[in-house]
C-alpha cells in the first residue's frame, strides 16, 4: 500500500498542479480545525515543556516539510483530509505568531487526553479542555477582526470541518494509574460525559461539522503488545477497555446531533479498520504489523531513538514507533473516511462538506 496511489494523493497532486499553472481552485471547506493527541499533533508539543516530542529524525523522514513534530514518518490523518479539502496543512496553534489564518489550526497535543490529569506524568500538554479554550481565543479574539461581522464569522465556522481523535492516552496513561478507583464501565462513562460537555462548548463557539474518531485497537500497539503476555497479535484486555468507550460513542454523537440545532457529529469508526489491518496486513499492502519501523528505546516498546536510520520500507509497516502509525496507515483511514461510509458515518467527509 503506497500512499502515492491513494485517491487522497491524486487529489493533492491535482490541487498542486492546478495551483502551479494558475488555475483557481476553491477549497471544499473554508477551514480545518484539529483537536486530539499525538496521532494528530502537528508540532504543538515542540513549544511545551514535555518529554513527549517528535522534533528530531527519524520523525518526518518521509515528509516534504521535514521534521515538524509529527509523531510519524510523513503525513497524518488531518494532512490527508486537508489535501482533499484543498487546504494547507493546519499549522500547530502554538507555532503561530501572526494574525489568525483563515484556513484552520491544529490544537492537538501528544500524551494528553479528555481528562485534565492525563499526560501530566510526561510534562505539560494540552488536554481537550485546554485545546477548546485556545479555539475560544481564536474565535473571540483573533478571527473577528478578519470578518465583516458575527454573521459572516458564524457562516465560516458552520462550513468548516472539525476533526477530533482523543481518548487513547486516557487509557494508556491514566486508567492504569493505581490511583484510579473506577471500574472500566464507570471510567468510560466519565470520559464520554466529559467529551459531550466539551463538544457542547465547541458547538457554542460555532462548530457544526465535527468528525470524532473512535479509540483505536490500543492493545495492538507495540508498547502494549510487546510488554504483556498474550496469545495472538494483540493484548485483548486493553482492546476491551477501549471498546467500553467506543460502544458509548455513537449514542453520545447521535444525541448531540439531535439536540444541537444544525450540528452534524460524524462517527469515525477507525477501530475495526485498524484492527483488521493488524490481523490481515496483506489486505492493505502491509508486510509488518507487529514491529516499529524505527529503532526505538526499550527494544521496540517506546519512541524512536534519535538519528538512527529507520526501516527502508515504511510503506510496508503498520507502526512507525511503539505508539504511532505510519503515513501509509493514515492514508488508508483517511481515504475510507473521505470516500465511503465504512469508516465515517452517517456521512463521509466528501458528503459532509455538502451539508
Amino acid at each position: 500500500m503506497k500512499s502515492s496511489g491513494s485517491p487522497v494523493f491524486l487529489f493533492a497532486f491535482c490541487h498542486i498542479f492546478c495551483l502551479a499553472f494558475g488555475t483557481d481552485v476553491k477549497p471544499l471547506a473554508p477551514a480545518l480545525y484539529v483537536f486530539g493527541d499525538s496521532l494528530l499533533d502537528s508540532g504543538n508539543n515542540n513549544f511545551l515543556p514535555t518529554l513527549a516530542k517528535a522534533n528530531y529524525l527519524p520523525y518526518g523522514s518521509n515528509f516534504d516539510k521535514g521534521i515538524t513534530g509529527r509523531f510519524t514518518n510523513g503525513r497524518t490523518l488531518p494532512d490527508f483530509v486537508a489535501e482533499f479539502l484543498g487546504l494547507p496543512y493546519a499549522p500547530p496553534y502554538l507555532s503561530v505568531r501572526v494574525p489568525a489564518t483563515l484556513t484552520g489550526f491544529n490544537y492537538a497535543s501528544g500524551t494528553c487526553g479528555i481528562l485534565p490529569e492525563t499526560g501530566s506524568l510526561f510534562g505539560k500538554c494540552l488536554n481537550l479542555g485546554d485545546q477548546i479554550n485556545l479555539f475560544e481565543r481564536t474565535v473571540k479574539s483573533e478571527l473577528p477582526r478578519q470578518f465583516g461581522g458575527s454573521r459572516e464569522l458564524s457562516e465560516y465556522l458552520s462550513k468548516s470541518i472539525f476533526l477530533v481523535s482523543i481518548g487513547n492516552n486516557d487509557y494508556l496513561n491514566n486508567y492504569q494509574n493505581p490511583s484510579n478507583q473506577r471500574d472500566p464501565q464507570q471510567f468510560a462513562q466519565v470520559l464520554t460525559d466529559a467529551l459531550s460537555h466539551h463538544f457542547e462548548k465547541l458547538y457554542n463557539l460555532g462548530a457544526r461539522k465535527v468528525v470524532m474518531f473512535e479509540i483505536g485497537p490500543i492493545g495492538c500497539i507495540p508498547s502494549v503488545a510487546k510488554t504483556h503476555e498474550h496469545t495472538g497479535q494483540c493484548f485483548e484486555e486493553t482492546n476491551q477497555l477501549a471498546s467500553y468507550f467506543n460502544n458509548r460513542l455513537p449514542a453520545v454523537l447521535n444525541n448531540l446531533t439531535s439536540t444541537l440545532r444544525g450540528s452534524i457529529f460524524v462517527l469515525g469508526r477507525a477501530n475495526w479498520l485498524g484492527y483488521d489491518a493488524v490481523v490481515h496486513p496483506s489486505k492493505y499492502g502491509l508486510k509488518d504489523s507487529i514491529n516499529p519501523c524505527c529503532t526505538t528505546w526499550g527494544n521496540g516498546t517506546s519512541m524512536c531513538i534519535p538519528f538512527l536510520k529507520p526501516c527502508p520500507n515504511p510503506e510496508e509497516h503498520y507502526f512507525w514507533d511503539a505508539f504511532h502509525l505510519t503515513e501509509a496507515v493514515y492514508s488508508v483511514i483517511a481515504s475510507r473516511c473521505i470516500n465511503d461510509t465504512t469508516v465515517c458515518l452517517p456521512f463521509n467527509i466528501k458528503d459532509l462538506v455538502e451539508k
